[in-house]
């Protein structure tokens, strides 16, 4: 099926200058209302529509158009593709160019219902210029300039496309985007488009046109939307397994681009593709920008797919004398998902984990998932896991975990999501010390001369205000072969609500990161008890952090260096959990204390990259020798 209309809100109308847009009010009205075009608020300023307007002249040298907010009339050109689904309407493009690498030569008109055009059609629209944001202001996206309620004059059919501009590593900049001016709120909306110089001006510089990618590898899988990432840059951070790698703030991938299809799936499949395949040939459409991805090919011929044979990694059984314990998030588990789901995770586990002796599991729901009952017991949840796990030939996993609060941990409303350990009895005890509940913390005591919890399992910190509507840090004593571990098993909050990486501020405000740092103090403070009564107390701290291994969020938890991130042992270019956009990246971690001197580490890659998925996160694995 085509990419679901929910994938672009309803059109919504700036209502604002150019200069207004510039100075960082990107407005837009309610999805519900299209009210039209208010007049601008320096009308002086702003040029004067006029009939046979160059859609070049319209589109301008910024990202926003000088023409926002009036009425153009006569602005001509021919077809070069039609979207007939989701947000309807068609690109055009000017058949005389000028000259200027600034100005790009098509637009996006929208007519709300299926257009009357077809590719070929050399047309004359009329209509009201308007800077519309995919997402609404508050997703801090760019603006695309379009024209709506527009009336279209078909003057004749069958004439040629403009012939589509390569894009290429050697046409894509290195550099990704240009810092917005302070004196506009690192707005970069009115900054004039460089596009030999940045990656995203030299895209922007060619929104609506025709474009062209030839063979590239693919970087992001095909999602559930029929979407998939490649890149046009070969060497630009590449992986180990053939994706891009997200390593740094200012090292965000330039060469990455979002490919969707015109033609609806039922008429044209979707080609399906993991990461390090290969899209073989002419890849081409007009050139938008959405929501969820930013700069897209919305392609109306499309490669095919040569299959590079990723396969899902499998770790090595450890040694008897090693501790095992991973971390894996299991994308909101419940017990209304397939079965097919359980035995793939549960295979996750057995085959590819090779059975560790302890499991942090994420996302674990309520007995009946997202139904909002006040049930909050994930027993069932958790024996049709370890079953499923029996069936692949693994061990009889136990669990420990406290369940939430109703409604009070945040994820999918009436999932009541949780962290929860699942251990090996056979291999590793876990010690028991009642009194562990949603809202009652466990504490560092001191036992025989060395730290232990109150309360076993308990949650760590979970009055803090930073806990509030998310995940509680749970954390549990094991004893393997006699020594005592520590393990505390986190799901911070997620990223929702930071701006995107091709943002109209630059650079992007990440504003769910106060958060997170709150939390990762939270659980440094917790290591820092333990360790301050055994210096060689031995400690995990692993689950989904939703951030990277370079980021504050990190420092935060590791602060004092009481914790080290296992990831770090890995080559950089096998350093990624996750994959977003195109871009392989760290959000699920294990640390360990100063007490375990000497480990092995491995991230499993046996999701993020594939089209097939059961989770979208690759588990982590870590071995030592108490």
């Amino acid at each position: 099926m085509p990419v679901p209309s929910r994938r672009r809100p309803a059109l919504a109308v700036a209502s604002a200058t150019a200069t207004a847009l510039a100075a960082g009010m990107l407005l837009t009205a309610p999805a519900s209302a299209a009210p039209a075009p208010t007049a601008p608020a320096r009308a002086a300023a702003a040029p004067a529509a006029a009939d046979g307007l160059s859609i070049h002249t319209l589109q301008g040298r910024t990202r926003v158009s000088p023409y926002t907010g009036q009425h153009v009339t006569g602005v001509s050109g021919v077809v070069t593709g039609v979207r007939g689904y989701g947000s309807r309407g068609f690109w055009f493009q000017e058949t005389r160019p000028d000259h200027d690498p600034a100005t790009s030569e098509g637009v996006f008109v929208f007519t709300s219902s299926a257009p009357k055009v077809a590719a070929g059609d050399a047309v004359r629209v009329d209509g009201d210029v308007v800077e519309y944001v995919p997402g609404g202001a508050a997703s801090g996206n760019q603006s695309v300039t379009e024209i709506e309620k527009p009336t279209v004059t078909v003057v004749s059919s069958g004439n040629a496309v403009p012939a589509p501009v390569v894009v290429s590593a050697g046409t894509v900049p290195d550099a990704f985007t240009p810092r917005g001016r302070a004196s506009d709120g690192g707005h970069v909306g009115g900054l004039r488009l460089r596009p030999t110089k940045f990656a995203t001006d030299y895209y922007e510089s060619l929104e609506g046109m025709n474009v062209r990618v030839g063979t590239s590898r693919v970087v992001g899988a095909t999602d559930a939307y029929n979407e998939l990432w490649v890149t046009v840059k070969p060497y630009e951070n590449r992986t180990a397994r053939g994706g891009t790698r997200y390593g740094a703030y200012d090292a965000q991938n330039g060469g990455r681009l979002q490919i969707q299809q015109l033609a609806p799936v039922a008429q044209q499949p979707f080609p399906v593709a993991n990461v390090g395949d290969t899209l073989v040939g002419r890849t081409a459409g007009p050139m938008d920008f959405n929501q969820y991805g930013g700069y897209t090919i919305a392609a109306t011929t499309i490669g095919t797919v040569r299959d590079n044979g990723l396969v899902r990694e499998s770790a090595k059984p450890g040694a008897d004398g090693e501790l095992s314990v991973a971390t894996y998030n299991v994308e909101n588990l419940d017990p209304g998902d397939p079965q097919a789901k359980f035995d793939a995770l549960a295979d996750g586990v057995v085959t590819h984990l090779a059975s560790p002796d302890i499991v942090s599991i994420e996302e674990v729901q309520d007995d009946n998932g997202a139904k909002d009952d006040g049930t909050v017991s994930a027993e069932l949840t958790l024996r049709e896991f370890t079953d499923a796990i029996v069936a692949k030939g693994g061990p009889r996993y136990a669990w420990r975990g406290i369940d939430p609060e109703n409604d009070k941990d945040g994820g999918e409303p009436g999932g009541n999501i949780r962290q929860v350990f699942l251990y090996n009895p056979d291999r590793v005890s876990f010690t028991d010390r009642t009194g562990g509940d949603a809202t009652t913390a466990t504490a560092v005591v001191e036992r025989e001369g060395s730290p232990a919890l109150a309360v076993s399992p308990g949650r760590v910190d979970p009055a803090n205000p930073a806990w509030e509507d998310s995940r509680k840090p749970l954390a549990g004593e094991f004893v393997f072969r006699g020594e005592k571990v520590f393990v505390v098993a986190n799901h911070f909050s997620s990223k929702g609500g930071d701006e995107p990486l091709t943002a109209e501020r630059q650079p992007p405000v990440r504003a769910s990161e106060t958060r997170r740092h709150a939390q990762a103090a939270s659980v440094n403070a917790f290591v820092r008890q333990l360790t301050a009564l055994d210096a060689k107390a031995r400690v995990v701290v692993l689950g989904d952090l939703n951030d990277f291994e370079f980021s504050a969020t990190t420092k935060a938890l590791t602060k004092g260096k009481v914790l080290r991130p296992g990831i770090e042992r890995l080559p950089a270019d096998e350093r990624y959990t996750y994959v977003y956009q195109g871009n392989s990246q760290v959000l699920d971690q294990i640390l360990v204390s100063k007490g375990i001197t000497s480990f092995t580490y491995d991230s499993v890659h046996i999701n993020a990259e594939f089209a097939q998925q059961n989770s979208d996160h690759d588990p982590q694995l870590l071995r030592f020798r108490p």
